[in-house]
């Protein structure tokens, strides 16, 4: 793996002498280019081809031209649809009688409850018990018979294992799988065949299946016309299993992960990805909870798009100026959404985190005086700053008040963060100790 590849602005290496040896597959892979472009035909007419828009925005604020590809828009809601129904596909007529079986938490799930409907193959999904409810029924509508079972899709997974041993139905890996990471490959044969000019790839990291598959699409692609194209991935940073891995050579499971990013929350790399990804992709980084949230804010603002917090990484990590960290200087950048299955819940959750992360919401904390007019003169203030109070929280217990105090708690909208600073300014200034809330 290269930690600091070169940047756009390096010399262009001219194509190989050899035009039979630039055009054959490298062989020292588990998924090739020939496999990409065999799993394109069987997804002719299944899939939509998904837009790639161009965003001015972040082109503007990270001084490259950048596109995002909207596989938010993919039927089922994201990516996972291409690799479940290439790996079903190829099943014989003896294994889909069987039926199949999977575990997701959401996108795989409706991924392969798509593709079975569409092959007119009997699916079984296990999924958590506190799977989000417009998840399990879109899962159920494309006519998936649904198991809830255990409390994380780790349990949920191994429950489906168990379940495929017993019953003889085929499980669907939702990412170690190399049928399942060639169909996800497909998404990195449109990308450049809708912008031929780019020159970096970003997009997130559960378990590597999209990684994998992109990159060996894009790598080849690129060696054949005898250029370089960056592949980065971008995972959550309390869900990040790659970075060790990739340092150690070898799939290092994490013990824990927890992250809003619950399409990528998945705590070891599948082996068949791995081996790719350590051999293609050119970095790995990681972006904040924070990072994430903003992000989401962010389209949902500039791009108009709805995109979950798994979806949104890609975009988090040009925000956050990873690309410069790694020594790139990209001048056609396309960030992958990857999804846009959200909860509205956890939406209007995350939404204000991103707008808290981003200086335009605001909560504080603080003692008064317990006497009239002092809540009047707080609510004065912070009118004539122009922040507009959504929330107050008055109370006379707790075990730091002295006795004639009242603690209050505050939420208002700002417009950034200078603005925030003048408001707590102006608290300051007026006697009050505001304590800002995470």
């Amino acid at each position: 793996m290269t930690t600091t590849p070169p940047s756009s602005a390096d010399p262009v290496t001219e194509p190989a002498a050899d035009p039979a040896g630039a055009s054959a597959d490298r062989t020292d892979l588990p998924v090739t280019l020939t496999d990409i472009e065999q799993a394109r035909r069987l997804l002719d007419g299944v899939i939509v081809r998904t837009p790639l828009d161009h965003s001015r925005a972040l082109g503007r604020l990270t001084g490259s031209v950048v596109h995002l590809k909207c596989e938010n828009l993919q039927r089922a809601g994201s990516f996972k649809v291409r690799g479940a129904y290439v790996r079903m596909a190829k099943l014989s007529s003896e294994e889909r009688t069987r039926g199949v079986v999977a575990a997701s938490a959401g996108n795989h799930a409706q991924g392969v409850a798509l593709a079975a409907s569409k092959l007119g193959i009997q699916a079984t999904i296990f999924m958590p018990r506190g799977v989000a409810l417009p998840k399990l029924q879109a899962t159920k509508d494309h006519g998936a018979e649904v198991v809830l079972y255990g409390n994380n899709v780790d349990e949920a997974l191994a429950e489906a294992q168990r379940y495929s041993e017993e019953s003889g139905s085929v499980f669907i890996h939702p990412f170690d799988n190399a049928d399942v990471v060639a169909g996800q490959g497909t998404i990195g044969l449109e990308i450049l065949e809708q912008n031929p000019e780019v020159d970096t790839l970003v997009m997130g990291i559960g378990g590597g299946g999209l990684l994998a598959g992109v990159a060996v699409a894009v790598k080849e692609m690129a060696r054949r016309q005898g250029r370089h194209i960056n592949i980065i991935g971008v995972q959550a940073e309390h869900a990040a299993a790659y970075p060790p891995s990739l340092a150690a050579d070898a799939v290092v499971p994490l013990t824990h992960v927890s992250t809003i990013a619950d399409g990528i929350a998945v705590g070891k790399p599948g082996q068949i990805p791995f081996q790719i990804i350590k051999e293609l992709v050119d970095g790995v980084v990681t972006v904040s909870e924070d990072a994430i949230a903003n992000a989401l804010v962010f389209l949902l603002e500039r791009s108009k798009m709805v995109v979950e917090p798994a979806g949104v990484v890609g975009v988090a990590a040009l925000l956050e100026g990873k690309l410069a960290e790694l020594g790139i200087e990209s001048k056609h950048t396309v960030a992958l959404l990857s999804g846009g299955n959200v909860d509205p819940l956890l939406m209007l959750k995350v939404i204000q985190s991103g707008l808290a992360a981003g200086g335009r919401y605001l909560t504080v904390k603080m003692s008064l005086r317990d006497r009239p007019g002092e809540l009047s003169n707080i609510s004065r203030i912070i009118s004539e700053t122009d922040a507009n109070v959504t929330r107050v929280d008055h109370s006379r217990i707790g075990g730091s008040l002295s006795m004639g105090d009242v603690s209050i708690t505050i939420d208002m909208e700002t417009k950034g963060p200078e603005h925030s600073e003048r408001v707590l300014g102006r608290l300051r200034s007026s006697g009050y100790q505001p304590v800002v809330q995470h």
